[in-house]
């Protein structure tokens, strides 16, 4: 019977250096909370740390849903602590607002440039500093080659990379671990209270490796992900409380 358990044990880390190799970053190690439902499309269950995601909008409002996305996800890659680095080409965010989705401005640090060519060397250089916890980079075009040399960044650094590309010209082939289409819903409001609500996302994970695509439609309540529709909760286990 020992046997058997240290053989099931040996399988589970090949298979996750496997996946280490092939791209798919950290699936192994503290699992961190509040991912669900999207942890279930990757091998696992786990949301990959240190790996390169992909996002491509085209409108401005999705621009905007999609960096609001990525703001929350954020905030869970670093509920315990870290440090940001946000790269573009101009100030599109609103730093105070994203304390919404527990991102903090005094822990981000934002880096714009016009140019394209320094934006890849920026992205790629804070991808490869072990002290920062996530790298956002805002860059339109994003070649095969490059995309490979960001993946490698991260597979010794360890940080997690999100790139945003609004508006490419083609949704061409990329060695990022996932690619995501995020655009906006209507607002999830509270007691019936009038404003804009709750931030909510009709969310597509159209690529992912050795994963699950899949569609979601979620809101954010302020402390994590809830289903859209939904009345906002101040306990964001909601999604693994559903799956069990």
């Amino acid at each position: 019977m020992q046997a058997q358990s240290e053989k099931r044990e040996l399988a589970k880390r090949l298979q996750a250096e496997i996946n280490r190799m092939q791209g798919l970053g950290n699936i192994r190690g503290e699992v961190k909370a509040g991912f669900a439902p999207f942890s279930s499309a990757f091998p696992g269950n786990v949301f990959p740390t240190g790996a390169i995601h992909e996002f491509i909008s085209y409108e401005p409002a999705d621009a905007a849903s999609t960096s609001g996305f990525m703001a929350a996800l954020g905030g869970l890659f670093m509920k315990d602590g870290g440090l940001c680095v946000w790269v573009g080409n101009g100030t599109k965010v609103f730093p105070s607002a994203l304390s919404h989705f527990g991102l903090g401005p005094d822990r981000i640090v934002f880096i714009n440039t016009s140019a394209q060519r320094d934006l890849l060397w920026i992205i790629e250089e804070t991808l490869k500093c072990e002290g920062i916890t996530l790298v956002v980079g805002e860059i339109k075009e994003l070649g095969f080659t490059e995309s490979r040399r960001l993946q490698l960044a991260v597979e010794r650094s360890g940080v997690t990379g999100l790139v945003h590309r609004h508006k490419p010209r083609s949704e061409n082939a990329v060695a990022c671990t996932s690619r995501w289409k995020i655009t906006s819903r209507p607002g999830i409001v509270y007691d019936d209270l009038p404003g804009i609500g709750y931030s909510c996302w009709d969310v597509e994970l159209l690529k992912v490796r050795n994963g699950r695509p899949g569609s979601w439609q979620i809101g954010w309540s302020g402390d994590g992900f809830v289903p859209a529709g939904r009345q906002p909760v101040a306990d964001s286990s909601i999604f693994e409380r559903q799956a069990g």
